[in-house]
C-alpha cells in the first residue's frame, strides 16, 4: 500500500516547476538561435542568445523562492548554461565571418566550447565544496554568460554600425580564443551576486537601473557594447586591485 506521504512529495505544483520550464525554454532558445544564424538571420540568433541569458539569470532565482531547487535542477541549468553560452555564440560567429578560414575559425569555436565546459565543470565543483562559506566576492575567471555577452561584441558593433568593416578572419579567431581563455583564467571578476546596494544608495541605483533600460530600448547594440567594456573595465580593476592586495 502506497505511503499518502511518500506520494506527496512525489507531487509538485505548476508553479514549483516554473523553474525548470524556464531552463527548457532557454535551451529552445540556444538551438533556435544556431538555426537562425544557420540560415543567415544573425539579429535574431543574438536576440535570442540574449534572451536566453535573462532566462538563465531568472530561473535559479525562481527556484530558490519557491523552495523548488533540486539537483536535477541544477545539473539542467548547467546543460543550458553549455549549450546557450558555450556552444550557440561560437558558432553564431563561425556562420556570420569564420566559414572563409575554416580550419582557424572552427578551431577558435572549438576552444571557446571548450573552456566554457571546463569553466562550468570548475564553478560546479567549487559550489559542492564550499557551499557553507558563504557567497565571494569575486569569480575565478570570466563567469560563462559573460564570456558569451563578449565574444559577440564584434555582432553587436556590425549591427549597430553596418557600414563599418568587420574584424578580420584570423583577428576574430584570435578574439574568439582570447575570451575563451578568460574563462578558464584565474583573473578574479566581480561577482554582481554578492554586490549589496545601502538603502540612502537606492535612488541612484534605480536611477542608473533606468538610464540603462532606456539606452537599451533605444540604442540596443551600441549601448551592449558600451556595457561589454564597463564589465571588462570592472575585469581589470579587480585584476589591479588583487595584484595591489
Amino acid at each position: 500500500m502506497t505511503n499518502p506521504n511518500e506520494k506527496q512529495e512525489r507531487e509538485f505544483s505548476l508553479i514549483q516547476l516554473l523553474p525548470n520550464a524556464l531552463t527548457i525554454a532557454a535551451i529552445c532558445a540556444g538551438l533556435t538561435a544556431i538555426r537562425m544564424a544557420a540560415q543567415d538571420n544573425y539579429v535574431l540568433a543574438v536576440n535570442l542568445i540574449l534572451l536566453a541569458g535573462v532566462l538563465d539569470g531568472l530561473d535559479g532565482r525562481l527556484a530558490r523562492a519557491l523552495g523548488s531547487d533540486s539537483e536535477m535542477g541544477a545539473e539542467l541549468d548547467s546543460l543550458a548554461d553549455f549549450l546557450n553560452f558555450g556552444v550557440a555564440p561560437p558558432l553564431i560567429l563561425y556562420f556570420w565571418a569564420l566559414q572563409d578560414v575554416r580550419g582557424i575559425g572552427w578551431f577558435a569555436a572549438l576552444v571557446f566550447a571548450m573552456c566554457c565546459v571546463i569553466r562550468l565543470a570548475r564553478f560546479n565543483v567549487g559550489n559542492k565544496t564550499s557551499e557553507n562559506e558563504g557567497s565571494s566576492a569575486f569569480f575565478e575567471g570570466v563567469p560563462s554568460p559573460a564570456g558569451a555577452y563578449l565574444v559577440m561584441v564584434p555582432l553587436y558593433w556590425s549591427f549597430a554600425f553596418p557600414e563599418s568593416n568587420g574584424l578580420p578572419g584570423l583577428v576574430l579567431c584570435l578574439y574568439i580564443i582570447i575570451i575563451g581563455l578568460l574563462m578558464v583564467s584565474q583573473v578574479p571578476t566581480w561577482s554582481f551576486k554578492a554586490t549589496k546596494i545601502s538603502r540612502s544608495n537606492l535612488k541612484f541605483f534605480f536611477f542608473a537601473i533606468s538610464i540603462v533600460f532606456a539606452a537599451l530600448l533605444t540604442y540596443a547594440w551600441l549601448t551592449l557594447i558600451v556595457l561589454c567594456l564597463a564589465y571588462v573595465a570592472t575585469v581589470v580593476w579587480a585584476w589591479v586591485s588583487a595584484k595591489r592586495s
